[in-house]
């Protein structure tokens, strides 16, 4: 079932949810098998990363070759695209060093370097992707997820983490809001963004109820359900 979900994952990737230049087109082509190997170095299998984080790197060399030099509008006025670009493939020669030494953590690690790399390369040039919404939810979601134990056993911790997961609702929602059109219209997509939304609502409904016990557990039933809808469509 994960083989099938992975080929199904590189063979679409979004293509219509793409912008309307070649850059950011090619940039979104490349973010599919990059999705594969963040996921696949987080599931301790060695031989699948290495070839996850191959692809990629095939996938970004591609774009180096054709669009580092010379690329076009947005991005043709950026004096630092050819060195974000060289940057990720950086990133992927440590992933796959890591790797090859079975340091799957570590390489995880790494890999999540080239996100950050390829947003800021688009937020500079003004552009928007799905990908975008995708990044901030799960920025706020590992804050939320790494900070909330400990600030419920902190003095007015429950208030502190209701505000917090206040914020990890509204970017849940705009997983909704802001898909393009055929995501929307597609039904696997709307199974995981719910299951995304739930995971929050969940968790939010237990912060309300001040139950310490029940908001544990909904911690612990977050991440999961981002990490299949990322996969797919982030």
């Amino acid at each position: 079932m994960k083989n099938y979900l992975i080929s199904a994952v590189l063979c679409v990737g979004g293509v219509s949810a793409w912008a309307a230049d070649p850059v950011t087109d090619a940039m979104q082509a490349a973010y599919a098998p990059y999705r594969v190997a963040l996921f696949r170095t987080n599931s301790n299998a060695q031989a699948e990363s290495q070839q996850a984080i191959a692809q990629a790197q095939q996938a970004w060399a591609k774009l180096t070759e054709q669009y580092s030099v010379k690329p076009p509008a947005p991005y043709d006025r950026d004096l630092t695209f050819a060195a974000s670009i060289a940057e990720v493939s950086k990133v992927y020669a440590q992933a796959a060093r890591e790797a090859a030494a079975n340091q799957l953590t570590t390489a995880h690690e790494t890999l999540e370097q080239a996100r950050d790399i390829i947003a800021a390369v688009r937020r500079r040039n003004d552009v928007v992707t799905f990908s975008d919404h995708m990044n901030a939810y799960h920025a706020e979601m590992e804050n939320v997820l790494t900070k909330g134990p400990k600030i419920l056993s902190q003095p007015h911790g429950m208030q502190q983490l209701t505000a917090m997961v206040g914020t990890l609702n509204y970017l849940a929602k705009k997983l909704i809001t802001e898909a393009p059109a055929n995501y929307i219209a597609n039904e696997e997509f709307g199974e995981l963004a719910k299951a995304v939304n739930k995971s929050v609502n969940d968790l939010q409904d237990a912060s309300f109820l001040q139950d310490t016990a029940a908001v544990n557990a909904a911690l612990l039933k977050v991440k999961v359900p981002y990490s299949k809808f990322f996969l797919k469509f982030g």
